[in-house]
């Protein structure tokens, strides 16, 4: 371990303001286990035993006097950035816990009492920063083993542990996807006996740790994990009726759900956009609700872009996550994910590349990595053939777009050009004069040009509007 760490500023004014005050402090969780990893943090944690707020007003002063310490008597916690750093102090402590709630009733504790009530052993390392042992670690429930075995497990009974605080189920799967780490299997079971415990805990904290599970270098990890242990019942239900293959007649479909993960991860190796990736996701979301199968085609899940789409809605409210850009993001890639493929099964034209550009807009690239991470056929050369032709289409998009500037285009006639020329007021016809330019510049009857499209204004807005008012 880089011991070099903690010749830091902060740990040294930490271990002064300890013998001044004779109060015992300690780095604790993340931090540590990071130190072991090898892997940045920006978050330190010290456990005081003591006021951690009286304590971290104490080294703040020996920083920067003008640093401003933000405290939270309610919880005894400290918390101010320094250098970059956030650094938060909270007094030592032991907890229980009331069946309907995961939010603890607290008692000052020992050092001892509050490492064996962090969530992983893993988390449950401390590097004590008193002068008269400054560096030494405190491992009482075998953490560094279990980082070098890359194992999650609790420093107490799993089933006491997750019943308390349902969270950290989530949280094992979440850091085993993002560590590549193992859940220890007595640690496992637990989690699926205490699946339904989730229940209690906000829609906000389901989704912070699924989006924290999407962002991971491998998200499959922990999306299996989820399925397994049935805390996907309670995070993303929808998700789990992917999996499976229904066999009719000697002919099965693929698993949806094991197709889904291998696409996000797919996806996961060229992006690290989060809602790229929640798009991924739910990209074929609709399957269950859209499967038939017919004796000439077989299985066919026809419509299931414009029904996941609208499933997006419902499954963002649930979750609580943002339902302005972000779903409307997700809800454009999911309904127009198949498009582009279809597009290379037969002579690309310059009008169906218009469609597309117009349709995707600035969000074509992240459409074409989708639909690139969607290849994921065991036939190596039905692969190879399906990148060959998206990358001629890649070139066709560039080519249009380059000559029609086609990409977020507005028809060059407005309808205040329309109402003004003809003496209108706002009504539908304006709408169908307008979408029937729109229509021709994507067609290539005329160029994106203004004097081409008022032209061809001049030429059908008299018929429109004749027929409106017969």
């Amino acid at each position: 371990m880089n011991y070099s760490a903690l010749n830091q500023v902060f740990f040294k004014s930490c271990s002064e303001v300890s013998s001044e005050t004779n109060t015992p402090c300690y780095a604790v969780g993340g931090w540590v286990r990071d130190l072991f990893l090898e892997r940045e943090c920006k978050d330190i944690d010290v456990v005081v035993v003591g006021s951690g707020i009286e304590f971290a007003k104490e080294v703040a002063k020996k920083l920067n006097p003008k640093i401003k310490v933000n405290y939270f008597a309610n919880f005894g916690t400290a918390q101010f950035v320094y250098d970059g750093i956030d650094y938060e102090f909270v007094g030592a402590r032991k907890e229980s816990y009331q069946r309907d709630s995961r939010n603890p009733i607290i008692e000052n504790g020992t050092i001892e009492d509050d490492i064996a009530r962090r969530d992983f052993t893993i988390n449950s390392l401390a590097i004590s920063l008193n002068a008269s042992n400054f560096g030494e670690l405190l491992d009482l429930h075998g953490g560094s083993a279990d980082l070098e075995k890359k194992i999650l497990r609790t420093p107490q009974d799993p089933d006491i542990t997750y019943s308390d605080d349902p969270l950290r189920m989530l949280r094992a799967v979440r850091f085993a996807s993002q560590l590549n780490f193992k859940i220890e299997e007595k640690s496992f079971e637990a989690i699926s006996r205490n699946s339904n415990r989730l229940e209690i805990i906000s829609k906000e904290r389901i989704h912070s740790e699924l989006n924290k599970i999407l962002l991971s270098p491998k998200p499959s990890i922990g999306l299996d994990l989820l399925y397994k242990t049935g805390l996907l019942d309670y995070v993303l239900p929808e998700l789990k009726l992917l999996h499976g293959v229904e066999l009719y007649k000697g002919k099965g479909h693929k698993d949806n759900f094991y197709h889904t993960l291998q696409v996000v991860d797919n996806l996961a190796e060229k992006s690290d956009n989060l809602w790229l990736r929640w798009a991924a996701l739910l990209h074929d979301i609709a399957k269950p609700q859209t499967k038939s199968f017919s004796e000439e085609n077989g299985w066919s899940f026809h419509g299931h872009e414009v029904l996941g789409s609208k499933m997006a809605v419902s499954i963002f409210k649930t979750l609580k996550l943002p339902l302005d850009q972000p779903l409307q993001y997700v809800r454009k890639l999911i309904f127009l994910h198949l498009r582009p493929i279809a597009l290379t099964k037969e002579e690309i034209t310059d009008s169906a590349v218009r469609r597309l550009l117009f349709e995707a807009g600035d969000d074509i690239d992240d459409l074409l990595l989708l639909c690139q991470s969607d290849i994921t056929s065991k036939n190596e050369a039905k692969v190879a053939r399906y990148l060959e032709n998206l990358e001629k289409l890649k070139l066709k998009i560039k080519e249009v777009e380059e000559r029609d500037h086609i990409k977020n285009f507005q028809p060059p006639i407005t309808g205040e050009m329309i109402m003004k020329t003809y003496n209108l007021k706002p009504s539908r016809v304006i709408g169908d004069i307008k979408n029937h330019i729109k229509e021709a510049i994507l067609d290539g009857v005329i160029r994106n040009d203004y004097d081409e499209a008022f032209a061809l204004m001049l030429s059908v807005a008299p018929k429109y509007i004749t027929d409106a008012q017969s």
